[in-house]
């Protein structure tokens, strides 16, 4: 699983001016099933993705269609972790072997 963090490089009105393609791609992603959740950080100054991927290398060949990325308004940091424990409606993005938090 990966904690994908966008920082955005530039100014928000050239933000803003990409966001429906950005909003496409995260779409397109969505439905690919690599992304689990999204959103913008606060203050506004880029966004957060949960995300899986069998690899590093196959999210970051994901990240590089990114219309941020494309146009350099925005870069990624990503941090890769294993699961050790996860909340029971999260158990199929979890990693195998981990335990479920009984609620």
């Amino acid at each position: 699983m990966f904690v994908v963090l966008i920082k955005y490089t530039a100014e928000l009105d050239e933000i803003d001016r990409l966001m429906r393609d950005h909003v496409a791609f995260l779409h397109e992603c969505y439905r690919a099933g690599v992304f689990l959740t999204s959103g913008r950080r606060v203050p506004r100054t880029g966004g957060v993705i949960l995300a899986r991927a069998e690899s590093r290398e196959d999210l970051d060949e994901v990240l590089r269609h990114d219309p941020f990325v494309v146009e350099g308004a925005a870069t990624y940091e990503i941090v890769e972790f294993k699961t050790s424990l996860h909340h029971p409606t999260l158990a199929p993005f979890a990693d195998p072997g981990t335990r479920k938090v009984r609620i």
